[in-house]
């Protein structure tokens, strides 16, 4: 047991350029499968988590707002803007036949604040019906905010206790959302009292484009959920027939550019990952089948000092674990802080919603890597192991002399 220990080691170290190059190879297997594992899930975690965040089956919208293109950027991506239509239109909507639940929002783009470097999106909502939102924040405050609190998403540079000021009104904040990988970690949200003199606010400052509005009498959209007895379709139809210059969206249209775009990102990192595997197990494969040739007085000289075809296997194999294993770890370690604390540059690279997985997930997905590119580097070891298994030895001594 001692020889089979001992000799794939000094081997490793014996040919330390073979030996960085089969590391370096299966590090970048390894980091292929954690990395691009990782991108995927948190993809598709934070597309669940925008659909859920959303939480409706229909969205009204001035339908100036619904013919811009960049509607799906302020409701999906965060970007700051703002659009108003007459509470009346809301009436209007809650008489049509289907509505389940309907609640209003308020949207409104700060300027620079004392939490945050660029201008975030500030959210009303009605707490006595909105379905949306509340449920979301009470995960972190269980109480009733009250006027000029705010509750700020997981990336602003704002705690609870601290007080931050928009167009000259000075809010506290009551809480910290979780992280959810969408555009609301970088939105601050409030209740319909609070959005109401922010926006009287920005008006009487003259530091939005919009005039004439009265926060009394305006929302920004209509959110609503369908009964059990009609579908979304339905509703959707009736709204934009009967109800005049608002557009009403299914919001799974809204996401569904998302998902085209989270599915065309997935492909085409499965395609690297296959690329990338398919390079890799040729090159160890030929890399190993070198080395064999190349020591092939080397393993007759083994047998006639009395080590077994087993013993010569299991020498290469031992060395293709060792070196699979050290670079397993070095890819897992350069894919984890390639990913984990450049998750928000990630996100706002792609454009889509990215919220990493749990501990015990990547735990998981580090054991899958390191023992993907441990398996695959024995793999291709065994097929060399099996070269050396049929060696004539006398042959080979006799073909040196």
């Amino acid at each position: 047991m001692r020889f089979r220990e001992s000799v794939p080691v000094k081997n490793i170290k014996g040919k330390p350029i073979r030996t960085a190059a089969l590391v370096f190879i299966t590090a970048l297997l390894s980091l292929t499968v954690l990395g691009g594992t990782l991108i995927v899930t948190s993809l598709r975690t934070g597309l669940d988590s925008l659909e859920s965040r959303l939480g409706a089956d229909i969205m009204v919208v001035p339908y100036e707002a619904a013919t811009k293109s960049d509607l799906e950027n302020i409701v999906l991506q965060g970007n700051t803007g703002y659009f108003y239509m007459d509470n009346a239109y809301a009436q209007e909507v809650a008489q049509c036949e289907g509505i389940g639940q309907l609640s209003c929002q308020f949207f409104l783009a700060s300027a620079s604040s004392s939490c945050c470097s660029i201008p975030v999106q500030i959210i009303g909502f009605d707490p006595d019906t909105d379905f949306t939102i509340s449920p979301w924040i009470k995960k972190s405050y269980n109480k009733e905010l009250q006027t000029l609190d705010v509750v700020v998403g997981n990336d602003l540079n704002a705690f609870v206790g601290d007080t931050l000021t928009f167009y000259g009104q000075e809010c506290q904040v009551a809480a910290k959302l979780d992280k959810t990988g969408t555009s609301y970690d970088t939105t601050v949200f409030a209740n319909e009292e609070t959005i109401k003199a922010l926006i009287r606010s920005s008006v009487d400052l003259k530091m939005n484009t919009f005039s004439n509005v009265d926060p009394d009498t305006t929302v920004s959209c209509i959110l609503i959920n369908a009964d059990e007895e009609h579908t979304v379709e339905e509703i959707v139809n009736d709204i934009n027939l009967h109800v005049k210059k608002v557009k009403a969206i299914r919001t799974k249209e809204m996401i569904s550019g998302v998902s085209d775009s989270l599915s065309g990102v997935s492909d085409i990192i499965g395609i690297l990952i296959g690329a990338v595997w398919l390079f890799g197990a040729v090159i160890l494969l030929l890399a190993f089948k070198l080395s064999v040739n190349e020591r092939r007085k080397e393993f007759a000289v083994f047998r006639v000092i009395g080590a077994s075809r087993g013993k010569l296997a299991g020498i290469v194999m031992s060395e293709a674990l060792l070196t699979g294993a050290i670079g397993g770890v070095i890819g897992i370690v350069i894919g984890l802080i390639a990913v984990i604390p450049f998750n928000n540059f990630i996100e706002e690279s792609l454009g889509l919603p990215f919220l990493l997985p749990g501990a015990a997930s990547i735990g998981a997905y580090v054991i899958m890597a390191l023992a993907a590119s441990v398996a695959v580097g024995a793999l291709a070891a065994a097929v060399s192991a099996f070269r050396i298994s049929r060696i004539d030895t006398g042959l080979i001594l006799r073909g040196d002399n």
